[in-house]
């Protein structure tokens, strides 16, 4: 009987409909048509002849695994030939072979109980091999030149896309340290105001007798001027009422420095860091290390299965750090999944 719960025809129709909102803005309107359209028809066959075949004894998720990367991929080479310089009668023939290279590919991994780590590596390399191959015989038949299969050979919109979203996220990186900078200093003109309000009724302390824990709190007030109001007040409430009291009032101090000895608050602030949390560093190479640990704790099968329903880029990304590679995946998002995958084990 056909595959139970298997949509292939609306599958297909979704697919088309969040590539009309992906296809790049640069391009004319019948090439975005183009794209949209050899997407939604390879995925719609595709979708048709797994749906048809009880030989193959597919989940509905593999189905979907199966067309997905097929809209996924035709989308992606669709482009790179628009972007190619190859005229469009050459098109359809060299997406034929890809997508049926990638119905071929996969369906064998599946029937074979392949990782999807591993089919998906597989997929990629005969999707590289057939669309080089497709070029080549272009430029043996005469049909395109050197120049042109030069540049279709260099098309990668797959890559183009994952560096427009490490450019985009640090772009917004920018952004929210630019804004997190305007609140400190509008924070700090407030406090500011408020110190010269309150100056009269804050306490006046002699340059003798201060005890280490009043040093402590004064040190605090010194850090906390320069936060926002809102981590300022989480962290005063971890005090008791007199020492939060306290706090504040020394953070309204207008002349707090000229009572404190330099080498005794670098100290207290030493001290106190002792006991603070370390945020580590964002990057590869503690990505890496968090997924490899992970990795040596949690059974492979068990990994797949909460990745099973994210995207081919997200997957192969868990693929390559098995082998302490780092794909083209921008940092926070890397991030993002290993947190995910570690909060799901």
């Amino acid at each position: 009987m056909p595959i139970e719960g298997f949509d292939y025809k609306g599958f297909a129709s979704s697919m088309a409909e969040q590539a009309k909102e992906l296809v790049p803005a640069e391009l004319e309107d019948r090439e975005k048509e183009y794209v949209v359209k050899t997407l939604g028809n390879f995925t719609l066959l595709a979708g048709e002849a797994l749906y048809n075949d009880e030989s193959l004894k597919l989940t509905a998720d593999q189905a979907v695994f199966i067309t997905q990367i097929i809209a996924e991929w035709s989308f992606h080479k669709s482009i790179d030939l628009v972007h190619s310089g190859i005229l469009p009668q050459y098109w359809d023939s060299i997406m034929q072979k890809i997508a049926f290279t990638i119905f071929e590919v996969a369906k064998q991994a599946i029937i074979r109980n392949i990782p999807q780590d591993q089919l998906l590596q597989a997929v990629e390399h005969h999707v590289v091999k057939v669309y080089k191959q497709s070029i080549e015989e272009l430029e043996q038949t005469g049909l395109i030149n050197e120049e042109v299969k030069n540049r279709a050979e260099s098309q990668s919109n797959i890559d183009a896309m994952a560096q427009q979203a490490q450019a985009e996220q640090q772009k917004q990186q920018q952004e929210q340290a630019q804004e997190a900078q305007k609140q400190r200093e509008e924070a700090q003109k407030r406090r500011e105001e408020k110190r010269k309000n309150n100056n009269k009724t804050t306490p006046q302390i002699s340059s003798e007798g201060i005890t280490n824990k009043q040093m402590k709190l004064m040190s605090l007030a010194l850090v906390l001027r320069i936060l926002s109001q809102d981590k300022v007040t989480t962290i005063l409430n971890k005090f008791d009422s007199n020492d939060s009291l306290q706090i504040s009032q020394y953070m309204n101090m207008a002349d707090l420095e000229s009572h404190l000895d330099g080498d005794l608050v670098t100290n207290c602030l030493k001290e106190m860091k002792e006991f603070l949390p370390h945020k580590r560093k964002l990057t590869k190479e503690n990505i890496l290390g968090d997924l490899l640990r992970i990795y040596r704790s949690t059974p492979r099968d068990r990994i797949e299965k909460i990745i099973k329903d994210e995207r081919p880029l997200v997957k192969r990304f868990i693929s390559q750090a098995y082998d302490g590679e780092y794909s083209n995946l921008p940092l926070r998002v890397a991030g993002v999944v290993a947190q995910y995958i570690e909060d799901s084990i």
